[in-house]
């Protein structure tokens, strides 16, 4: 038994029930798990998703890696056409709602019932749609089975489709084209319109997010709101749908960065919400804002890291680490360009900041160091559990991070951001006053090494490279 596991730690399923049964909120922990568009882009198909899901179960969702997301463009029949919206075909139900397609989620097709209700409409209709009946429920219900929970991606607004059918909104008396605003469109989609913010736009979210509930989702990812362009209204409108509907969902918004100017109206709306711009597998953006490498994301999660807390989490983005193939979201098919210390330099940024932890790996390529990396218990239960944190020091290319977790116990994040090597000779006092003047027990996470008691780190970091350090009286 490790000197760390003498001290008395207890297990995350202790702690996080306890947490829970203090405080049961929506998210009371940062949200962990699998997204599929790192690895899958608008491809993902049920074949692939639930063959996902079996190894998310099999080797992760035992340390918490619990939400499976289906990411963008479930709904287009053909989504190789994504870039050439003319030719795109979608799947929408009779009151314009987006629909999984028959042939890509078989699932979702009724059983004993033909999907399609209707075909393609007739000129002058221009936009490609087949009317069809089909859901998510049992996707959803097979995920639920598991052990897991189900999100789904959307992009805010309403089916471009939908408005030149003018189909009626669901439950309402309202048709598509009195919430639809084509004055309002997404500058990066060309698939949907911006919802006006009047009782017909309401009425629009309220269908979806009743929708959303009865098929059993457990997380909303919607993008193209938290930023280019940010829109409050509609984030009120969906959070007012949700709330309506009575079933606890998470409520991800994205792209980032969103403006700190907003923080206090996106953690009174949502549970999680994007700080960068998509993140992908590099090291350092070279000040551009697309794509944000892992050296970007220590200034965001700075910024953002007193927002952090029960029910609301500043996303960092996911996690592109391992295999990213087939079809990235980014780039060619793809081992991550990360290596093995910029991987356990992102893994223990997004823990000790507090950050969602979504994997966008293609888990059924996972190989088995990546999976007992992964699974590390105590960098799981930092980013679970901890209380509180921030970063304390930043000397050139020497970052300090220190979370508090439960237990007067502490989480020390000591990284090399430079790209040479970086020797670290220092009392912890020096790097936290809060460590000042006491003998800490300590021990070494990514090594799984006793320290032993010790006021000081001596080490010399790999370029890119972490410690971190569990450390307790």
């Amino acid at each position: 038994m490790s000197l760390w596991r003498a001290a008395g730690v207890v297990s995350l399923a202790t702690l996080t029930a306890a947490a829970s049964a203090q405080q049961p909120v929506i998210a009371q922990r940062p949200p962990m798990g699998w997204n599929s568009w790192d690895a899958y882009g608008l491809t993902i198909t049920e074949p692939a998703f639930r063959a996902n899901v079996a190894v998310q179960k099999a080797k992760l969702l035992d340390h918490g890696w619990e939400y499976s997301v289906i990411d963008e463009g479930w709904f287009f029949e053909n989504p190789s056409d994504r870039d050439k919206p003319d030719t795109l075909r979608y799947a929408v139900d009779s009151y314009g709602r987006y629909v999984p397609v028959p042939a890509r989620f078989p699932s979702a097709v009724p059983a004993g019932m033909n999907p399609a209700i209707k075909s393609d409409a007739v000129a002058p209709i221009k936009l490609n749609a087949t009317i069809e009946n089909t859901s998510f429920a049992a996707l959803a219900a097979w995920v639920h089975s598991q052990g897991l929970k189900f999100g789904i991606h959307i992009v805010r607004g309403i089916p471009r489709v939908s408005a030149e059918r003018n189909f009626p909104i669901e439950g309402s008396t309202f048709h598509a084209q009195d919430a639809a605003d084509e004055t309002d469109a997404c500058p990066w989609d060309p698939t949907n319109w911006g919802v006006k913010d009047n009782a017909a736009g309401q009425a629009w979210y309220d269908s979806l997010l009743r929708q959303y509930a009865a098929w059993g989702v457990d997380l909303l990812k919607v993008d193209c709101i938290a930023d280019r362009p940010y829109k409050e209204s509609e984030i009120r409108m969906i959070r007012r749908a949700m709330d309506k509907t009575g079933r606890p969902m998470v409520l991800s918004l994205s792209p980032g960065p969103t403006n700190l100017a907003h923080a206090n109206e996106v953690a009174e709306l949502s549970n999680m919400w994007r700080i960068a711009d998509d993140h992908w597998d590099l090291w350092d953006s070279g000040g551009k804002p697309f794509p944000q490498g892992t050296k970007d994301q220590f200034a965001r999660l700075n910024a953002w890291s007193k927002y952090a807390k029960p029910g609301n989490w500043p996303d960092a983005d996911m996690l592109p680490i391992g295999e990213l193939r087939p079809a990235p979201g980014w780039g060619e098919p793809r081992a991550s360009r990360l290596t093995p210390d910029e991987v356990r330099t992102e893994l223990t940024l997004w823990a000790i900041a507090r950050s969602p932890m979504i994997l966008g790996a293609n888990l059924a390529l996972l190989d088995d160091s990546m999976i007992h990396m992964l699974n590390n218990p105590f960098m799981v239960a930092v980013d679970q559990t901890a209380t509180e944190s921030a970063q304390v020091l930043h000397d050139g290319d020497l970052i300090i991070w220190r979370a508090k977790l439960p237990g007067a116990r502490i989480a020390l994040g000591i990284f090399n951001t430079g790209d040479a090597p970086l020797k670290v000779d220092r009392t912890f006092a020096s790097l936290d006053p809060l460590l000042g003047g006491r003998n800490w027990l300590a021990y070494d996470v990514w090594s799984n090494l006793p320290l032993g008691k010790r006021m000081s780190v001596e080490e010399t970091l790999a370029p890119h490279a972490c410690t971190l350090l569990m450390l307790t009286m």
